[in-house]
C-alpha cells in the first residue's frame, strides 16, 4: 500500500484512439480510488503507461519511454498495460524499474494491483495469457470537454497476414447498444460536443451482442447533448450502404471518414489477405461521395510488403492519385513475430519503403490542399477545442478542415460558421468570424 494519503498517478498513452478511452476509464477509477491525477511529466508515485505495439518503431518508442519515466522518477510505482505488454510481457518486465505488467484483459484491476504493491518489484506479470482474451473493458474518454473517444468495440476477427492485433486484442467483442448510449448520455453531461466512435475493427461491432454498427450509430444519433459524431475507422467491406444513408440523413454524423485501404495493388491485397480489392474500395469512396460530397477521407496504407515491386507500388501510387483521397497515414512494413507476412520470401528494403512512404506523403499534401482550396470563401460550421500561444483558437470544421481564427474564450466549445479564408500551411486554414 503506498503510504500517501492522496498519491498521485501520471499516465502516457501511445497508438491508437481506443487507447485513449481506456486510459481515461483507468484514470477515472483511480481518482475515484483517493488518486490525483497529474501530467505525465509531473512528479508521481504511480505511472501508467498504456502501450501499442502496432510496428517495431512503436516498440522502441513503448521501450524509450519507459525508461525515461524510470530514469526520472527511480522511486515511483511503474505498470505498463496495452498490446506491447500483451503480446511480449517478458521483454517489458525486465526493463529496469518495471513493477508490473498488465494484460489487455485486466486493464480494469490496474488499481487493485498497483494498490497491493507496499514497495517497488521485479516485473510482476500478470494476466497476458492469450487465450484469456474475452473479457471487453468498457471504456470512453473524459477531460476534454470538446471531444470524447467511445469504445464501442474490441479485439478483431479478421486473420490479415500482417498483423497482430488478433493476437493483442482477442476475438471481436462489443458492449450492447443500450449501454453505449448511456455512456454517450455521461459524455453530453460532462460537456464534451463531440464523440469519435472507436474501437480495433469497430464496423465489425455486434458479434457478442447480436446487433449491428447500423442500429448502435442509429440509436446514438438520437443522444441529446451531442453534436458530433465521427467514426474513427471502419473496414470499406464493412461500410455498407445503409452506414453511409444513416450517415448522410444525419445532422450529426460528419461527412468525415478514416478507412483503411493497405495498398492499392489487388495481389498485395491477396497476400496482406484483405477482404476486399480496389474494385471494392473505389465503390466504397464513390457511395460516400454521392451521398455526401463534402467528406474528408482519411485513409491508411503500408507499403514495402514483402513482394512490392516498383510496378506494383505504382500501382498503388496512381490507383491513389485517381481516388483523391484527403490525407494519407503511410506506414512503412513492419515485421511482426507471430504474423504469416514474417515467413515471405522478397523482403523490401527498409531504405527504398521509406523512399515509397515520402512518394505517398507527398501525394497526401497536395490532395490535402487541393481538398481544402475547394472550401476557401465558404462558410463551415467549426466546433473550436483550444488555444494556441500566438493568441489563436483551433477547431475543426465539420468535414475535419484544420481553422485558426483570433482566440475568442467564449467561443471555445461553441460550433460557430466561420469563413475559411486562406490556406496557412499543410495544417491550418485562416477563419474570419
Amino acid at each position: 500500500m503506498i503510504d500517501i494519503q492522496q498519491p498521485r498517478v501520471g499516465f502516457c498513452t501511445l497508438g491508437c484512439k481506443l487507447n485513449f478511452s481506456e486510459s481515461s476509464t483507468i484514470a477515472r477509477a483511480f481518482e475515484q480510488a483517493g488518486y490525483i491525477r497529474v501530467d505525465a511529466n509531473a512528479p508521481a508515485e504511480v505511472y501508467v503507461i498504456n502501450t501499442c505495439s502496432v510496428t517495431e518503431h512503436a516498440d522502441k518508442k513503448c521501450r524509450n519511454l519507459i525508461r525515461r519515466l524510470v530514469r526520472n522518477n527511480p522511486r515511483a510505482l511503474i505498470a505498463v498495460t496495452g498490446c506491447y505488454a500483451q503480446l511480449k510481457p517478458r521483454e517489458v518486465a525486465d526493463i529496469e524499474g518495471v513493477d508490473i505488467v498488465v494484460g489487455n484483459n485486466d486493464k480494469d484491476r490496474i488499481v487493485e494491483l498497483i494498490s497491493q504493491l507496499s514497495v517497488k518489484q521485479k516485473g510482476i506479470i500478470y494476466g497476458c495469457n492469450a487465450d484469456g482474451l474475452t473479457d471487453y473493458f468498457s471504456a470512453y474518454s473524459t477531460g476534454d470537454r470538446t471531444r470524447s473517444f467511445l469504445k464501442v468495440q474490441d479485439g478483431c476477427s479478421y486473420k490479415c497476414s500482417y498483423c497482430t492485433i488478433p493476437i493483442a486484442r482477442g476475438e471481436s467483442r462489443n458492449a450492447p447498444i443500450t449501454h453505449l448510449v448511456e455512456q454517450a448520455r455521461r459524455i453530453a453531461e460532462y460537456g464534451s460536443r463531440e464523440i469519435v466512435i472507436t474501437g480495433v475493427n469497430t464496423g465489425d461491432f455486434g458479434h457478442t451482442t447480436n446487433e449491428r454498427f447500423a442500429d448502435l450509430i442509429r440509436a446514438l444519433d438520437g443522444v441529446d447533448g451531442i453534436d458530433r459524431y465521427r467514426i474513427s475507422s471502419i473496414e470499406p467491406n464493412l461500410l455498407t450502404d445503409e452506414i453511409i444513408d444513416i450517415c448522410a440523413n444525419s445532422s450529426k454524423f460528419m461527412p468525415h471518414f478514416h478507412i483503411p485501404l493497405q495498398s492499392g495493388s489487388d495481389k498485395v491485397l491477396a497476400m496482406m489477405r484483405r477482404r476486399y480489392n480496389t474494385r471494392k474500395f473505389r465503390d466504397r469512396i464513390e457511395a460516400v461521395r454521392r451521398a455526401m460530397p463534402d467528406t474528408f477521407f482519411g485513409i491508411d496504407v503500408i507499403v514495402g510488403f514483402p513482394g512490392e515491386t516498383e510496378e506494383l507500388f505504382r500501382q498503388t501510387y496512381e490507383f491513389l492519385d485517381s481516388i483523391e483521397p484527403t490525407f494519407l497515414h503511410v506506414f512503412p512494413f513492419s515485421c511482426r513475430p507471430g504474423t504469416d507476412a514474417i515467413n515471405l520470401p522478397d523482403k523490401v528494403l527498409p531504405q527504398v519503403a521509406e523512399q515509397r512512404v515520402s512518394v505517398l506523403t507527398e501525394l497526401s499534401g497536395v490532395h490535402h490542399r487541393k481538398f481544402c482550396e475547394k472550401f476557401i470563401g465558404q462558410s463551415r460550421n467549426v466546433l473550436f477545442e483550444t488555444s494556441r500561444p500566438n493568441n489563436k483558437m483551433v477547431g475543426y470544421t465539420d468535414n475535419y478542415i484544420r481553422v485558426e481564427v483570433p482566440l475568442k474564450l467564449d467561443m471555445l466549445n461553441r460550433i460557430v460558421p466561420v469563413k475559411l479564408v486562406e490556406i496557412l500551411d499543410d495544417e491550418f486554414v485562416r477563419g474570419e468570424l
